[in-house]
C-alpha cells in the first residue's frame, strides 16, 4: 500500500516549521551551515589537550589527497621507535609511497584471483558486482600492511619519495580500475571458453607485467638496494651501505609483526565477543597474512590500548572519522555539533544499530599517542596523531573524548602480551567466522 504526500499534509508540515525557535534556527543555518549553527563550545572547553600519558612522537605526516591513512598509521608507529632508538630528528619518515607501489601491485593480483574464483558466477551476482564496483582502492587493513612489509620490507622516504600520483591518487585509481576491469573481461572469457590452466596462467602473468610497468611509470622504480645516510640528533653523521628494504626493516624496525594483532569492537548480534573473524575477498598479498579480527567489548579494547601506551608504545587504531569531528579545533567529541537540538529531532542510535543499518563503519586509521586517565585509571580523553598534515587540528594532533571513542572507534592493534592467555589462545587457535565481503568489519581505512 502506497501513501503519497498530500497537499493537506504539506500545509500542515509548513505550519509546523514556522515556530519562533525554528525561525531562529533557519536564519543561523542558512547563513552559517549546519555545523557552525549547531557548534557546542562547551564540548571544546571540556576537552583540553592535556594528557597524563603523552608520548613524544614528533611531527605529523601528511597523506595529502590519497587514502593511505592505514599505511601512514602503521609506518608512523614504527617511525616512533626508529626515531627514539637511532636518535633521528622529528622530520624522519618511512616511505609511504614504497608500500603504496607494492600494495597496488599485489591488489591487482588479488583482484585477478577473485575474478577467477567467481568466473562461473553471473555478472549480476552480489559477489561479482562487489568486485567490479571497486577492483582496488587506496584503503587497507593492518594485516595487509603486515603482508606487504613481510614480503617487501620498508625504506626511508628519502630513498623513495612521494610522486604526483601517490600524493593525489584520484586520476591514477580511475585509470587503474578501468585496466583491471578490462582484464577481468578477458579472464572470465577464458574460463567460460574452458581454456587450459596454462593459458589462463600465461595471460595473468602477462597482465601483471603490464601492471608493473604502469606502476613503475606512475610512481617510479622501487629500490632494490640503497645507502641510508643521516645525521642523528647529536649531529653525528651516520651511513649504512648496501641495504635492502628487508635488511633495513630488520635493522631499523626489527618488530616481530606476528605479535601485533587486530582487536575490534563490533557489538552486533552476529558477532559474539571473544571470537575471531575473517572477511571474504579481503586482502592484498596472496599467500600473505589473512585479515583476522578478535572482537571484544569496548572497555576491553581500551584497556589494551592503555597498557601499550603505558609501556611507551603508540597504537594503530581505526575509527569512523565522519561524525562529530571538528577539524579546526582538532576535536573528536560526541555532541560537538548539536544537530538534533538544532533541528528539534531525534537521530540517536546505538553503536550496533549504526553498524547494522549502514550509518557507520571504519573509514580512517590514525595513531594513539597519549591518554588522560582519572584517579581510578579510567580514560577521560585520548591524544591522536593524524596524517592530515600540521594544518589540521593542533599541529596535526587531535583530542578524542572517551565517549566518542566508545561510539566511533572500531579497531586497535596491540601486542599479544596485553591480552592474557585466554584471548591469545582464542586468537591463535579458534576457527574464525568468515564474514561477507560487504560486512562493515571489512571496511578499509
Amino acid at each position: 500500500m502506497s501513501s503519497e504526500i498530500t497537499k493537506q499534509q504539506l500545509t500542515e508540515f509548513k505550519q509546523s516549521a514556522q515556530s519562533p525557535l525554528t525561525t531562529i534556527a533557519r536564519r543561523a543555518t542558512t547563513k552559517n551551515g549546519i555545523h557552525n549553527a549547531s557548534f557546542n563550545q562547551e564540548i571544546v572547553n571540556a576537552n583540553v589537550p592535556t594528557f597524563s600519558i603523552d608520548l613524544n612522537t614528533g611531527k605529523v605526516a601528511n597523506q595529502k589527497k590519497s587514502g593511505r591513512c592505514w599505511m601512514f598509521a602503521a609506518l608512523n608507529t614504527m617511525r616512533h621507535d626508529i626515531k627514539d632508538l637511532f636518535h633521528l630528528d622529528g622530520d624522519f619518515q618511512l616511505s609511504q609511497s614504497y608500500t603504496f607501489f607494492w600494495d597496488k601491485f599485489e591488489k591487482a593480483n588479488y583482484f585477478y584471483e577473485n575474478v577467477l574464483n567467481t568466473a562461473n558466477s553471473p555478472l549480476d551476482s552480489r559477489q561479482v558486482s562487489f568486485l567490479m564496483a571497486t577492483p582496488q582502492q587506496d584503503g587497507g587493513q593492518w594485516d595487509m600492511i603486515v603482508s606487504l612489509i613481510e614480503k617487501y620490507g620498508v625504506v626511508p622516504q628519502s630513498v623513495y619519495p612521494e610522486s604526483a600520483a601517490s600524493s593525489d591518487s584520484h586520476e591514477f585509481n580511475i585509470t587503474f580500475n578501468t585496466l583491471l576491469r578490462h582484464d577481468a573481461i578477458i579472464l572470465r572469457d577464458l574460463v567460460s571458453q574452458k581454456s587450459s590452466q596454462h593459458d589462463i596462467d600465461s595471460t595473468r602473468k602477462n597482465m601483471l607485467s603490464h601492471i608493473y610497468r604502469v606502476l613503475s611509470i606512475t610512481f617510479g622504480e622501487p629500490p632494490v638496494t640503497f645507502d641510508f645516510e643521516y645525521r642523528d640528533t647529536e649531529k653525528q653523521f651516520q651511513i649504512e651501505r648496501q641495504l635492502t628494504p628487508q635488511t633495513y626493516f630488520e635493522k631499523f624496525v626489527n618488530w616481530d609483526l606476528s605479535e601485533y594483532i587486530s582487536i575490534i569492537n563490533a557489538p552486533t548480534a552476529d558477532k559474539p565477543f571473544n571470537a575471531t573473524y575473517n572477511v571474504d575477498m579481503l586482502g592484498n598479498v596472496i599467500g600473505g597474512r589473512q585479515v583476522k579480527h578478535l572482537n571484544v567489548p569496548i572497555e576491553t579494547m581500551k584497556s589494551f590500548a592503555i597498557a601499550q601506551l603505558k609501556d611507551g608504545k603508540s597504537v594503530w587504531f581505526g575509527v569512523d572519522m565522519g561524525p562529530q569531528v571538528d577539524r579546526a579545533n582538532g576535536l573528536m567529541a560526541d555532541g560537538i555539533f548539536a544537530t538534533d537540538d538544532l533541528f528539534q529531532v531525534h537521530s540517536d542510535m546505538t553503536k550496533a544499530q549504526r553498524l547494522a543499518y549502514g550509518d557507520s563503519l571504519m573509514t580512517h586509521a590514525m595513531v594513539l599517542t597519549g591518554v588522560d586517565l582519572d584517579e581510578n585509571g579510567h580514560p577521560i580523553k585520548w591524544q591522536v596523531e593524524n596524517s592530515w598534515g600540521e594544518e589540521a587540528g593542533k599541529n596535526g594532533y587531535f583530542t578524542m573524548s572517551d565517549e566518542w571513542m566508545s561510539e566511533y572507534a572500531y579497531q586497535v592493534v596491540v601486542k599479544k602480551e596485553y591480552l592474557g592467555p585466554e584471548l591469545v589462545n582464542i586468537y591463535d587457535n579458534a576457527t574464525p567466522k568468515l564474514l561477507a565481503p560487504w560486512d562493515p568489519m571489512g571496511a578499509l581505512a
